[in-house]
């Protein structure tokens, strides 16, 4: 399967969602990453879904992969009814049958009653999942430990000389890959075409072998803003919107670089065989409605991923301040962005992620 790119057409409805159960009395697992994000999704989409419909919906985290939903659908004994994905687990586990189809015809149209094919941006509409969030991996640092000098550049993140510390770092090969060549001077435009040979490979593991003694490991989204708040980095790769709360709610010193922030979308889909889909399908509707997207963006600066969600961002739900220039797609935030290549990972995820836990095990 072609997974979707930002520049490629939106796929359309037309895909027939399967036979369904009643809706269910029992509450609906929704599993997410924890943390702010979950917050966010509870605050948008799980409340006000109860207060319209009655249904109970109880959060679970995970770290992402398809490892569980996988077990579950192979053993017949479905937990979790709707996941959060990002695009490559997505598109993978709907060619491994993971997942349930849903029609693009069958989501709402736009508040501004555009359909759904020309509503949602171009790669945000799968098979198997609809796209909830345009979401980035960037760098930050704790601004309390850089009074003049400060990291501006992703090369400024690999130079532990000028700027010494120790780095927090996603425990996978994605997005440190990508910038491991960045920081070597692979223009962005170019890195997923060098990253897909053997010599662009090596290159990206020689440029993480210059900070590993200084890298600090994390899984899970929560923790990069506490390892800055603890102290145990001075800098560290997050997802934007956990260093956004933890620098407007929390009040922390902290500072986003965006320079060669890798975007990507998360996205609904619904676990193959449960015994509540239809109340999933209902679900995901209601949360992917431009009113519920639009809301998200108020509690996390994550961009909506329907045009029609975008004329209703306003404030933060808490704070006040404007939420636009806080998102990935902001104009001064997206300079020099680019698009994580889930066709890339979903294509050479397998052995790079061997390869990376090899070099790490050394």
């Amino acid at each position: 399967m072609k997974l979707p790119i930002i520049k490629s057409a939106i796929i359309a409805g037309g895909l027939a969602l399967g036979a369904s159960s009643a809706y269910a009395g029992d509450a609906l697992t929704v599993v997410s990453w924890g943390g702010a994000y979950t917050k966010s999704q509870i605050e948008a989409y799980h409340k006000p879904y109860t207060a319209k419909y009655g249904t109970k919906i109880q959060s679970e985290d995970y770290n992402g992969g398809l490892a569980e939903i996988r077990a579950q659908v192979e053993a017949g004994k479905i937990t979790w009814d709707v996941v959060d994905l990002e695009v490559s687990d997505a598109a993978r586990g709907c060619d491994d049958g993971l997942f349930e189809k849903i029609s693009a015809g069958s989501l709402p149209n736009g508040f501004n009653g555009a359909l759904p094919s020309k509503d949602f941006i171009p790669g945000a509409l799968q098979e198997c999942a609809v796209g909830t969030i345009v979401w980035s991996t960037i760098y930050a640092y704790d601004a309390d430990k850089y009074k003049s000098k400060k990291p501006t550049t992703i090369s400024d993140f690999f130079d532990v000389k000028k700027f010494p510390g120790k780095r927090g770092m996603r425990k996978v090969p994605k997005v440190n890959l990508e910038w491991a060549l960045m920081a070597d001077g692979v223009d962005g435009k170019d890195v997923y075409k060098v990253l897909a040979t053997k010599a662009g490979q090596d290159r990206a593991f020689k440029k993480l072998d210059t900070i590993k003694n200084d890298v600090l490991w994390w899984e899970a989204g929560a923790q990069p803003p506490q390892m800055l708040a603890d102290g145990e980095v001075v800098m560290t790769s997050a997802y934007n919107g956990r260093i956004f709360n933890a620098a407007v709610t929390e009040k922390k010193n902290f500072e986003i670089v965006w320079d060669r922030q890798l975007f990507s979308f998360d996205l609904y889909a619904i676990i193959k065989g449960t015994p509540r889909l239809k109340e999933a399908l209902r679900y995901v509707q209601f949360s992917t409605a431009s009113e519920q997207l639009a809301n998200q963006a108020r509690w996390i600066s994550y961009g909506p991923t329907r045009k029609s969600s975008i004329k209703l961002i306003s404030t933060h739900a808490t704070a006040g301040i404007k939420m636009m220039p806080h998102m990935p797609t902001a104009p001064n935030n997206f300079k020099t962005a680019v698009l994580e290549n889930a066709e890339f990972w979903s294509d050479n995820g397998d052995e790079l992620n061997e390869r990376f836990n090899a070099w790490l095990a050394k």
